[in-house]
């Protein structure tokens, strides 16, 4: 499997399909997962802190002898580790959790108020560093990134957020391109609130492929970074074979009609 990738603002490239690792915390789960994933031909992998599944994910590469060169792993500093210095330290448990050296991606998982700016100072060093290759932020709305402007001396290389056919984000995701910002969107199947669409399900019936799959697209289509979740092996596999096909005008203009502004996880609207 041959993922397109995308240029980040510093230089680097990032796959533009990860496997999301939300939620699972049975190491026997996310072995099976893993495996599906890696058998599929994902090579990129996104966890957090607040996952706890840093340590499975470490395992799991070792196990499985992918070079580490092969692969792209994010991580997220926590909530609760938000402050220059529980930054750098929880950071350095990630390292070890993950065994591993640097990561690819690392994100401030969402926008503390007063924190963020210590935070994203001690993500600067780490970057410096070596230990992480690009970094950037996670649930930023464009006054929280405008804000970074007055104490950011690197423009994060990506924002990571809902984003799915029921919640657009429009004017986020064209300030985002603006600011050659990539913008990966979690949780792209909106955990199947709304898996009725009769409009997504004839666009799928057109193309030969599943609802999910038409929702992935459309995704990719909006230059998007997507991590569709699934602990099924099946759908793991379905949700990477979105490559080999492309919606039409018709098909997007009926789909850019579909935008709800529905949100099925936390908000970061309200955050000052």
């Amino acid at each position: 499997m041959n993922v397109p990738t995308l240029k980040l603002n510093d230089g680097l490239q990032i796959p533009q399909i990860a496997l999301g690792l939300w939620k699972v915390t049975d190491q026997a789960e996310f072995d099976i997962m893993f495996a599906a994933a890696v058998e599929a031909g994902y090579r990129h992998f996104d966890s957090a802190q607040v996952y706890n599944n840093e340590q499975f994910l470490g395992m799991a590469v070792r196990q499985h002898e992918l070079n580490r060169d092969e692969i792209f792993v994010t991580t997220k500093i926590g909530v609760k580790n938000f402050g220059y210095k529980h930054t750098r330290e929880s950071f350095a448990e990630s390292l070890q959790k993950l065994q591993m050296e640097y990561v690819d991606l690392l994100l401030l998982h969402f926008p503390v108020t007063v924190l963020r700016k210590k935070s994203w100072q001690a993500l600067e060093e780490i970057q410096a560093a070596g230990q992480a290759r690009s970094i950037g932020v996670s649930n930023y709305t464009i006054r929280h990134l405008e804000d970074m402007k007055s104490y950011a001396k690197v423009t994060p290389a990506v924002n990571q957020v809902e984003l799915h056919v029921f919640l657009q984000q429009p004017e986020l995701l064209k300030y985002c391109q603006a600011h050659d910002i990539v913008v990966e969107a979690y949780s792209p199947l909106a955990h199947a609130k709304a898996n009725d669409n009769q409009v997504i399900q004839s666009i799928a019936d057109k193309h030969g492929k599943s609802y999910a799959q038409i929702m992935l697209r459309w995704c990719l289509q909006q230059n998007l970074v997507i991590l569709p979740k699934s602990k099924t092996p099946s759908r793991i596999a379905e949700n990477i074979q979105v490559f080999d096909f492309e919606l039409d005008s018709d098909d997007l203009e009926k789909l850019k009609q579909q935008d709800k502004d529905l949100r099925t996880c936390w908000s970061p609207v309200h955050v000052p």
